[in-house]
């Protein structure tokens, strides 16, 4: 709008209206939604393959075979023994080196300077000796296997022998292993500290998560759906530092008892070994990590996918649902469980396409597996199915809706709860009743509230019966209980109540009185006021409210039919009386 005020217009902008800042959220998610589509094309079209290759296929390289017996001294290992001379194979060859070598490092008498290189030219060797004992001899054999000159590999290998010799004398002396004890001491004391630190640290970590709880932490959600509350959130995050710190521990111990092995030349063994373990584990779990990259994008890629795929389709349901969106035939009350199952389709399809790529889906055991998981699910949830299908159908059936007073067999209440399992009623006296969808699909139901919920549905009628005698003229009782009707709260004066005659029995007239409401819930409390009501209406007008029985002599009775229908001159019949003479005997 712009008004003009003097020679300057004023010009007022008004806001869009919600539905079009709505429509323009929907079709910004859409175009976004749509983008992301077009951009995963190529990926996509691995979805129609009968078979899903790895996107990186690792290459795995033929473990090194090492030739040779191994000449080792302690725990280490110092060559490789590679060729056998006459009748000495590498085994025992390697064997014999090394027990020379022990004996000569224990021998601390003999020093390493007396180690030298003989090239004995009548046996075509070159021998490492130490002074005049032997150590080992090496032939052309040996060379030829290493691809070196026989003397040039002869003092290769006794340089290795004087560094190993002074690195075992050095590890056996009293000095290192006061050093290890010492060692031993601090790293001791370092755990115990850790340990402290750990176990003082947890206490405080819970008080501040719960002080947080209601602030800053939220609810845990996933595609729209509250999978744990903020308490489960921290519930759930205490318990992972909970295995955080017994991770640690083991972590801990593992370290201190590597170390502690490592301080000692008895022992070092036994760490270099366990150190190998971890670091092969450790080694294997990066590299499968890292060859798993490009499938862990692609899954990431779905989960974006579905996720704004979700979110355009919750949003198009939730303005169904608003009335904002409206489709011929479609009614506003099935756009959440439309909008449900449609999730767990979208859902169970992502999870279809992003299963081949998970860690260990080509395997045979991650299989089999799924198979007896498979064969568990459909063998135990047939009652399950069953009750998911019911509620499906009840859905979209529209038998009654939640708030609604119905009636399920021999269950009368208010609908608590509707999903796709079970129905829960609270009856009229406050029993929370739950049915299973399939009891409930397979009963008739009656509901007295579809008229509060379809403005074209007439009222509820509520209806009892009383029975008079014919004696009493049936327009006085038609006056009679009309009036009752008309001061009995929670009725309808329009539509106007009426009564029906609905039998002539023996000795009475059975009357039905129908009153319409339009407050179902209320049903047993207008029941008694109109039974009280009646009462009082034919006290007042002399009814006597009976069902009298009649026998077939007249003599003496009033009859029936009511007065207005009777002569002026009428007069009940008087009783006859004779008298029979006794008989007498013959």
């Amino acid at each position: 709008m712009a008004k003009i005020r003097g020679d300057r217009p004023i010009v007022r902008m008004t806001a869009p209206s919600k539905q079009s800042r709505s429509m323009a959220k929907f079709w910004r998610r859409f175009f976004l939604a749509l983008c992301t589509c077009l951009l995963c094309w190529q990926m996509g079209t691995a979805i129609a393959q009968p078979k899903v290759e790895p996107l990186i296929t690792p290459e795995v390289s033929e473990p090194e075979t090492l030739r040779g017996a191994p000449v080792v001294l302690g725990d280490d290992e110092l060559f490789r023994i590679e060729a056998r001379i006459a009748s000495f194979d590498q085994e025992f060859r390697a064997k014999v080196i090394s027990e020379r070598l022990l004996e000569f490092a224990k021998n601390e008498e003999l020093d390493v300077d007396y180690l030298q290189v003989i090239d004995n030219e009548e046996t075509q060797t070159s021998d490492v000796l130490v002074g005049t004992t032997l150590l080992a001899t090496f032939a052309d054999v040996d060379a030829v296997a290493a691809g070196k000159d026989r003397y040039d590999l002869a003092k290769e290998y006794q340089n290795i022998i004087r560094d190993k010799i002074l690195e075992y004398r050095a590890a056996f002396s009293l000095r290192n292993i006061l050093l290890g004890v010492a060692y031993t001491i601090i790293a001791t004391i370092i755990l115990l500290l850790s340990f402290l630190a750990i176990n003082l640290s947890l206490p405080r970590v819970h008080r501040y998560l719960r002080s947080c709880q209601s602030t800053w932490i939220p609810a845990l959600k996933v595609f729209g759906i509250e999978l744990l509350s903020s308490k489960q959130v921290v519930d759930l995050t205490l318990e992972v530092f909970k295995i955080i710190r017994l991770t640690t521990w083991l972590t801990l111990i593992y370290i201190y008892g590597n170390l502690v092995l490592s301080f000692f030349p008895w022992t070092q063994g036994f760490a270099r070994q366990l150190f190998g373990y971890a670091r092969s584990a450790i080694f294997t779990v990066v590299k499968g990590s890292i060859n798993y990259l490009p499938n862990l994008f692609f899954i990431a890629v779905i989960i974006f996918v579905t996720s704004y795929t979700l979110k355009i389709f919750r949003f198009f349901f939730q303005e169904i649902e608003k009335e904002k969106i409206t489709i011929q035939g479609f009614y506003a009350e099935w756009a959440i469980p439309t909008y449900k199952l449609v999730q767990v389709l979208v859902l169970v399809f992502a999870a279809i396409v992003a299963f081949p790529y998970l860690p260990g889906a080509e395997t045979p055991a991650f299989q089999g597996v799924s198979i007896f998981v498979g064969l568990l699910l459909s063998l135990g949830s047939s009652a399950a199915v069953a009750n998911v299908v019911a509620g499906t159908i009840m859905t979209y059936t529209r038998a009654f809706r939640i708030g609604d007073r119905i009636q399920i067999g021999e269950t009368k209440g208010d609908v608590l709860a509707k999903t796709l399992l079970v129905t829960r009623i609270q009856t009229l006296k406050n029993e929370m009743i739950t049915i299973p969808n399939s009891a409930v699909l397979s009963s008739h139901i009656v509901n007295y509230s579809e008229a509060n919920n379809d403005p074209e549905t007439p009222p509820l009628i509520l209806y009892t019966t009383i029975t008079l005698g014919y004696d009493v003229p049936w327009r006085k009782v038609h006056k009679v209980l009309l009036d009752a009707v008309a001061v009995t709260p929670n009725t309808l004066l329009t539509p106007r109540p009426f009564i029906l005659q609905t039998s002539l029995d023996d000795f009475y007239v059975s009357y039905e009185i129908n009153a319409y409401t339009d407050k179902p819930k209320l049903m047993p409390d207008t029941y008694s006021h109109l039974h009280r009501n009646i009462q009082d209406k034919c006290n007042e007008a002399d009814i006597e409210i009976l069902s009298p029985h009649y026998r077939a002599a007249r003599d003496g009775n009033q009859i029936t039919i009511p007065a207005d229908y009777l002569p002026e001159d009428y007069e009940p019949p008087s009783f006859r009386i004779n008298n029979f003479p006794p008989q007498k005997n013959s």
